[in-house]
Formats: structure tokens, sequence, C-alpha cells
């Protein structure tokens, strides 16, 4: 859990207390690559972080497959629409790279709100910091151009380079093959 409280102290520091109470709601496992951590249609009621390992969320369109969203080591992954709205989710997340987890169970963390407020107000601002990326990601998409989307994805981590063409074009909303343009024109 060492690493999931340093990641939280990047947010916020908690009383011994408050961490003992969320430790208490979280675990470990392990999932390997490609698995599915959580499928098509499922309510979300988990949030993970990735001590180690990638995911991405993905859904279809028209058939083709889209990634929405990529998770490094060290961070957290959940589908915020269906956590918040209590509805099932049209995007599914895959592990990229096998991946070790720390699971926390939404419902049991959502009760300790009322009882640590500091737990609530950690959560608020990890929440706000993912809108934040997420508009950034929305303007990229629509102020700049796909080049300049590439070379601030890889400036976010070098790790990127070890996914799938197909999953950076699509998450960059160009073809593959403008893809490969684009990385052999920045080497």
């Amino acid at each position: 859990m060492t690493e999931l409280l340093e990641y939280f102290a990047k947010f916020q520091n908690l009383p011994v207390d408050a961490k003992k109470a969320l430790t208490e709601i979280c675990s470990n496992f392990s999932i390997k690559k490609n698995e599915i951590l959580q499928p098509f249609g499922h309510t979300c009621k988990t949030i993970y972080f990735l001590k180690s390992g990638i995911a991405r969320i993905y859904y279809y369109k028209d058939g083709i497959d889209i990634t929405e969203h990529f998770a490094f080591e060290g961070s957290i992954i959940a589908r915020a629409e269906s956590l918040f709205t209590g509805k099932p989710s049209q995007k599914a997340i895959q592990i990229l790279e096998d991946a070790e987890i720390i699971a926390i169970n939404s419902t049991q963390l959502f009760k300790l709100y009322d009882t640590f407020p500091q737990i609530e107000r950690l959560f608020r601002l990890i929440f706000e910091a993912a809108y934040v990326d997420a508009i950034h990601r929305v303007e990229g998409i629509q102020f700049h151009a796909a080049e300049e989307r590439y070379l601030a994805l890889l400036k976010e981590t070098k790790i990127v380079q070890k996914l799938p063409l197909k999953y950076i074009a699509s998450y960059l909303g160009i073809t593959q093959v403008s893809l490969s343009r684009i990385r052999a024109s920045v080497k």
C-alpha cells in the first residue's frame, strides 16, 4: 500500500486513522497483459491504482476500437461516468502490460467520506485533476496538430513507445499510417 499512500500524499496528507481506514477497504491483485479489468456494460464500483503496468479505457464506434485514455504505473483508473451515475459503462478497461493493482471499493470509500472529511477532499482533488486532464485532452484534439499531440503524449511518458501503434493512433484520432509518418519525422 506504500505506493498508493505516496500517490495520495501528492494531493493531500492524511491523518493516520484516515490512512488506516482507506487501506482497510483496498485489495491487491495481479492481472495479465490483454485481460479485461472491467468489461463493457459493467457498472463501475471500483477505483483502481496501478502499482505497475499499463491500462487503457476503450470503446467501439462503428466497429472501430478507439482508445480514450491510457493509465500508467502510479496512477488511478476508473470509469468515472459509471462510478458517479451508477449506470453501466459503454467503455471497458483493458490491461496492456502485466499489472499489479490496488482496488478501492467505491461503496465503502463513499461511506468513509462522512467519517473522514480529509478522504472526501483527497478524492475531490484527485477527480478534479482527472477532469482537468480530460479537458486538456479535448483541447489538444481541438487546437493541436496530430504531431503536437503525439509529442505531448511522449512527454507524459516514454512507455508509450511500448504500446501497439493501433492504440496510440486511435487515442490521437489519426490512422496508423499517419502515426508511422509522424514517428519517422520526430526521430
